[in-house]
């Protein structure tokens, strides 16, 4: 029996930095990170280029820090550098997996990454390598789901799937209402005027005017990044127009 078509070329994945946790308090889990790892490989090995936006929350949170009364600039440029050992540590695993990997920094650390540059990056995955996006946008008070956005936007993704701890966007919290309903699809308006946190109001902007699709699915269900590829059905996908 034949698979189903792959449905899209291109695609940029955002996780959080705690969905590299996994198991443990603080940092990475190797286990988490590897799984992760194999499952881009796996995008990859259907002909789909692919690009990710890491946050950087499992290390260190600027604005969590900012509240406390550090000055919110510095906190915003620690987080950034917080989402370049992410990359990094991605960058080792995917490479572990033999697939060729370039980490792209937003601020220029040139003896550790390559210096963010659109055509260059549009290059790289045309080549079919993994292109990772680091230290955000490189400006304080914009956060890593605005950066991975406008990333998106900037190599002309298809979609971005935003990676999260449950299966899709309900209409009351999964976790305490059983009976909550889960949101096959949603219109950027809706996502606006229901206040459904699926991400901050700037990225969901950016998304709705430049007609960038995103689909929000559940990293935690092994192979759900690669059977994304080719079921429409798995998670919630955020379009122009009216959902349901």
């Amino acid at each position: 029996m034949a698979s189903k078509p792959v449905l899209y070329k291109r695609v940029l994945l955002k996780l959080s930095g705690e969905a590299l946790m996994g198991g443990v308090d603080y940092g990475i889990d190797p286990k988490m990170l590897k799984r992760v790892a194999q499952e881009v490989a796996e995008v990859v090995d259907m002909g789909v280029q692919v690009s990710l936006v890491i946050g950087g929350g499992n290390i260190f949170r600027g604005a969590g820090l900012a509240q406390s009364g550090m000055d919110r600039v510095t906190g915003d440029h620690m987080g950034m550098l917080a989402t370049l050992m992410n990359s990094l540590a991605m960058q080792d695993a995917l490479e572990k997996l033999g697939k060729e990997t370039r980490v792209m920094s937003a601020l220029r650390i040139n003896r550790v990454c390559e210096e963010y540059i659109q055509r260059r990056a549009v290059h790289h995955l045309e080549k079919s390598r993994v292109v990772i996006f680091a230290a955000g946008t490189g400006n304080p008070f914009f956060t890593t789901d605005t950066a991975g956005c406008l990333r998106a936007v900037e190599m002309n993704a298809d979609i971005i799937m935003k990676a999260t701890k449950v299966d899709g966007v309900y209409d009351s919290d999964p976790v305490s209402n059983p009976d909550a309903k889960r949101f096959e699809t949603l219109s950027f308006d809706e996502v606006l005027e229901k206040n459904l946190m699926v991400m901050d109001a700037t990225a969901i902007v950016l998304c709705r005017d430049n007609k960038l699709p995103l689909r929000i699915f559940n990293l935690n269900d092994t192979g759900a990044l690669p059977n994304a590829m080719r079921n429409p059905s798995i998670g919630t996908t955020v379009v122009m127009g009216e959902g349901k």
